[in-house]
């Protein structure tokens, strides 16, 4: 029983479909038929907004670890984790049933669910999206126990992300912003469904969902230059099989690099500009069926 949700924007300041949604809610109200719903409306990270950054000090969406909420980090972010800790959670024992985080990617991702569990709850959940959405992509980053993941989400007893692109960071598109909106009513049109015991799980169908594997990293050099880019046969395809062979990286003196994994993945996060200071070119997946 969702007896509070949370719906939050903001947590990177230059992500700026949640940010809208939440502030249009706030404005002209939810949906009516989600009057039954105990929802909350919040915008995370007012400072990184204003300065049209994904943040100021440190990325929001890691510090939701309990070591980080208990260390005397004087980050901006830091600081603001613990407050939304106190808002929102506390997290390990909420007073928040279901937090909803809504980000924005640079990659071809569409719209895509993050859940971090793949129990019955979470299948229903994707199985429930994924009917109401076919085109949304399910993705399972179940590596590590809930609670030891740092995101905002993990403040609630269970939390989601929904992650929507392409979108350059900054700017809002009426395409990425839609879809950001049609997912959130699939999100909440479960939770009403769910309170009122009409979810089973049987008389949903199988879906697709892409579980997380290992990042990727640019190929770089003794001083950690960076060789090559994303090749252009993998731009933009992510969730796209990505075979043994394949061209992966294009070298700056015009070399392919290729897919050596005996194995083929689902690539997701192409070329992400958030990770460019990681050199991260991209995340594996493996493709499943929940």
């Amino acid at each position: 029983m969702f007896n509070s949700i949370a719906l939050v924007g903001g947590t990177h300041g230059n992500e700026t479909s949640g940010i809208q949604l939440i502030r249009n809610w706030q404005q002209f109200g939810l949906p009516s038929r989600f009057n039954e719903l105990d929802v909350s409306l919040s915008i995370a990270n007012e400072a990184a907004i204003a300065a049209n950054v994904r943040f100021v000090d440190e990325d929001l969406n890691r510090q939701f670890t309990f070591e980080r909420l208990s260390n005397n980090n004087s980050a901006k972010e830091a600081e603001l984790a613990k407050a939304l800790n106190q808002q929102l959670g506390p997290k390990g024992d909420s007073n928040t049933d279901f937090v909803i985080d809504i980000h924005n990617t640079t990659s071809e991702m569409g719209a895509t669910l993050i859940i971090l569990e793949a129990d019955e709850f979470h299948i229903q959940l994707a199985r429930y999206v994924k009917q109401q959405m076919p085109e949304a992509n399910i993705l399972v980053e179940d590596e590590k126990p809930y609670l030891e993941h740092g995101y905002l989400c993990t403040t609630g007893k269970k939390g989601v992300m929904i992650e929507v692109g392409g979108q350059p960071q900054g700017v809002l598109r009426e395409d990425v912003y839609l879809l950001t909106q049609t997912m959130a009513e699939a999100i909440l049109d479960f939770c009403a469904a769910y309170n009122k015991g009409q979810i089973n799980t049987d008389a949903l169908p199988a879906c697709e969902a892409f579980r997380l594997g290992d990042n990727v990293s640019f190929p770089l050099d003794a001083n950690g230059k960076r060789t090559a880019m994303i090749h252009h046969s993998l731009q933009d395809n992510d969730f796209k099989p990505l075979i043994p062979g394949a061209p992966v990286f294009r070298t700056f003196d015009g070399k392919d690099i290729v897919w050596e994994n005996e194995t083929e993945t689902y690539p997701h996060f192409i070329n992400e500009a958030a990770y460019f200071k990681l050199d991260v070119a991209f995340a594996t997946a493996e493709r499943i069926m929940l």
